[in-house]
């Protein structure tokens, strides 16, 4: 075949398939509307009429569903992921509109599992995108760190030094180096080229379970089963100050955007936010009702969300401490939660399997990822937001895009 047959072939199924698009979703919006008139209609009449009314409306879907099966039968794999996940949140409630504004915005992006990274020969419980996207960082009950090139799927480089198992580990805003908390009760920190360790911090008395980065790199704030938590210097290691409050192990810790805060989570079931100058509590975030396993600023440093043993996602307000939205979809403990960069959705990972994505203003699941053989630990999101990450007890790093 010529090339400019090959094209013009090529140009043709693009178009079918924008216009097979486009029709399902004129018809999912003139049913929806037709549906919404005939609803407000059987409100103003007796039982019988509203059977048969409801008749009515059932036949109408089933005209629905058959122009739905014709053009669906054309339309590529990813198209048919993406309309799925349209049709399924219609199905959500039969109050349609409610979840009708899902359908404009919510699938521009559609994440796809792309890549599996195997190495670590135990569970992972921890994943970081580098800030320029091209590199994972993973930490593992192997007593490893290691550092994977997301293109190639490969493994760059193991670290190796910690005793016990490693809880988390970051990469510095300069990319150069990787900081790592253990239960062996150190944080330590390593060259990327020559994986070197540079220096172990010590001083917990406890595992360390969480470990966070200041965002001009100076610091590093990590948590500990002892319930404290610890502000220190990355060039000397030496102990800046130490906040206490929390009344059991603290899960987490993490630096607000801007570098003036602290927000962390505990086994007392309770959020703190710290101001990192003076060491003092803000704030108490008190509403779930078990474990609170992670917690996490909004890009603006206006909200907090967290998520905990108890199955839920809470969204927090920062300056009033109130509880704004739960999100509840998790069949299991919740073991991460983060916003994505723009501050409009959720990424969550569970117990359960599942990675999940949620719309902030709703509070409504908008996508579900499945892949993982065994509960999901830890997850991040690439600064252009075009990339998630997952680690698992079934030891794989999944990446999504």
């Amino acid at each position: 075949m010529m090339e400019t047959d090959k094209n013009f072939l090529k140009q043709t199924q693009i178009k079918y398939k924008v216009i097979s698009i486009f029709l399902v979703l004129c018809e999912i919006i003139v049913e929806t509307f037709f549906i919404l008139f005939s609803h407000s209609k059987i409100e103003q009449k007796d039982k019988q009429t509203q059977k048969k009314s409801s008749n009515k409306k059932g036949q109408v879907y089933k005209n629905l569903n058959f122009f739905w099966i014709i053009h669906y039968w054309h339309l590529s794999s990813d198209t048919k992921i993406i309309i799925k996940n349209w049709i399924r949140i219609l199905d959500v409630k039969l109050g349609w509109i409610n979840d009708f504004d899902k359908l404009v915005v919510k699938y521009a992006k559609h994440f796809r599992e792309l890549k599996v990274l195997k190495g670590h020969t135990r569970l992972v419980r921890s994943v970081k995108i580098s800030a320029d996207g091209r590199k994972i960082v993973s930490a593992s009950d192997d007593k490893t760190v290691r550092l994977w090139d997301i293109a190639s799927v490969k493994q760059i480089q193991v670290f190796q030094g910690h005793f016990e198992s490693v809880y988390g580990a970051e990469f510095l805003p300069n990319q150069y180096i990787i900081v790592s908390c253990s239960e062996d009760k150190t944080i330590r920190t390593w060259d990327i080229e020559s994986g070197k360790e540079l220096m172990k911090i010590t001083g917990h008395a406890n595992p360390v379970w969480g470990v966070s980065i200041s965002p001009d790199g100076k610091s590093i704030v990590s948590s500990a089963s002892d319930k404290t938590i610890t502000l220190w210097d990355i060039g000397s290691g030496k102990e800046i100050i130490n906040l206490a409050g929390h009344s059991d192990g603290v899960q987490s810790v993490q630096f607000s955007p801007d570098g003036q805060f602290i927000v962390s989570s505990s086994n007392d079931y309770t959020v703190g936010i710290w101001d990192i100058k003076t060491g003092k509590r803000l704030k108490e975030l008190i509403g779930h009702c078990n474990i609170v396993m992670q917690a996490r600023f909004s890009p603006d440093c206006q909200f907090v969300v967290s998520c905990s043993f108890d199955r839920t996602i809470c969204i927090w307000n920062v300056e009033t401490g109130k509880k704004l939205k739960v999100l509840e979809g998790h069949s299991n403990c919740v073991n991460d939660v983060k916003y994505f960069p723009g501050g409009q959705t959720i990424v969550s990972c569970s117990n359960d399997k599942t990675v999940r994505l949620w719309d902030v203003k709703s509070g409504q699941e908008i996508q579900r990822l499945e892949g993982h053989s065994d509960g999901i630990l830890g997850i991040d999101v690439s600064r252009d937001a075009d990339t998630i990450v997952s680690c698992s007890f079934d030891q794989t790093i999944r990446v999504w895009g």
